[in-house]
Formats: structure tokens, C-alpha cells, sequence
């Protein structure tokens, strides 16, 4: 089987140390997924070129271009994701947020997303747990435990042999996940129907609380 494995890149410049990032977790993440038996098919996403489109689509309303759209329709039938943005002020970047904004709230829950980052200097490092896991968290998606943070210095410099071994667990963890999920025969829409009847189930009715309580 093929997992079709979705990347989201958030870097602006040429060349970029946020793709130089995905690339890596990439590659690591397709070995992976290979080695437990499977292939896996990449598609890049770099939100740099979907700029204009989504502030087009933020100012009309919401209705998205067919370059969102497209965007859309490819994270929605991915069975996982890899999204790495550069640090902006403390937290991911104003584009990478713009994309996830426009995206189907639903159309990742249960999905097993990897996280990234990259800034200037490792001070950065706690936006992986205080703004990104938070917010996929939010949309409910499967995000895998091991975020992978790289400062300026990983790439080359004295922190590179650790940034190695972290890329190397997040993609074993990733690759597990989206193996995992076709080996239990569930596949991505029965895993998303699954997590949206385990939310509906949870819910109650205001009105029948306070039935239930004789008001």
C-alpha cells in the first residue's frame, strides 16, 4: 500500500532553512515508512507560493481560489502531514496560520501530524508545545510526540548530530502512525467517521441535562 504522506512548508526565502528542514524530516519519514513494508508518495505544499491566493481568500469572504482549493483537496486525502514553519514573533508564521485557517476543520481530525520548526537561535524551541501541538490540537488531529525544532546552528554546526537523532524518532513515530492505521484496516475516512462519532457521542444536549435534573 502507498501512504501519501502531505508536506507544509512555511519558509519565505531561497533557499530556505524551513525546507531544508521538511526535505529532511521528508526523506526520513518515506525510509521510514518503507522499512515497516510500505511506500510512501510525497506532496509538497509551499504556502510561499499560495500567498497572494490566501489573502484573497481571507478578504472575500472565504471563498477560497482553485490554488487554495487544490491545497485543500490534497491535505484532506493525505494520510499524514508534515508542517514546518519558521518562528515569527514567538509563535509559527502569520502564513502558515493563514493556510491552516482556510482549511476544513474536520478534514484532519485523527490524522498523524509531525510538527516543525525552525528560527535563528534555540530560544525558539518551546513554540513547538506552546503554539503549534495547541493548535492541531485544536483540529483535533493525531499529532505525533516528537516535535523537531532546528536553530540556525543544527544545520552543520555543533547541535547537528542531535538534530539527526530527533528527525530520526519523529519519523519513526510518523511512520508508525500512518502504517499503523491501514494494518488495523480502518483507513483514513473510517478513521475520521471514528473520531467524529466518538465526538458526537460525547456531546449532550443542553436541554436534556436540565430535563434529566427536573427543570
Amino acid at each position: 500500500m502507498t501512504r501519501r504522506i502531505v508536506v507544509l512548508t512555511a519558509g519565505l526565502s531561497q533557499p530556505s532553512s524551513t525546507r531544508l528542514l521538511a526535505d529532511r524530516l521528508t526523506d526520513a519519514v518515506t525510509t521510514q515508512v518503507s522499512a515497516r513494508g510500505e511506500a510512501a508518495s510525497v506532496e509538497v505544499i509551499e504556502l510561499r507560493e499560495l500567498a497572494h491566493d490566501l489573502a484573497t481568500t481571507m478578504t472575500t469572504g472565504g471563498l477560497p481560489t482553485p490554488a487554495v482549493e487544490a491545497a485543500r483537496e490534497t491535505v484532506a486525502a493525505a494520510d499524514a502531514v508534515i508542517a514546518v514553519t519558521p518562528v515569527f514573533a514567538a509563535s509559527y508564521s502569520g502564513l502558515f496560520k493563514m493556510f491552516v485557517d482556510v482549511l476544513d476543520p474536520e478534514s484532519i481530525a485523527g490524522m498523524p501530524v509531525l510538527i516543525a520548526a525552525t528560527a535563528g537561535t534555540a530560544r525558539h524551541q518551546l513554540v513547538l508545545d506552546h503554539a503549534l501541538r495547541p493548535l492541531f490540537s485544536y483540529l483535533r488531529a493525531a499529532v505525533v510526540p516528537t516535535g523537531v525544532f532546528a536553530a540556525t546552528d543544527d544545520f552543520g554546526g555543533p547541535g547537528s548530530q542531535d538534530l539527526g537523532h530527533r528527525i530520526s524518532r519523529a519519523a519513526g513515530e510518523l511512520a508508525t502512525a500512518v502504517v499503523a492505521a491501514g494494518v488495523e484496516g480502518f483507513g483514513q475516512e473510517a478513521r475520521r467517521r471514528s473520531v467524529r462519532g466518538v465526538t458526537a457521542g460525547e456531546v449532550t444536549d443542553f436541554e436534556d441535562l436540565l430535563a434529566g435534573l427536573g427543570q
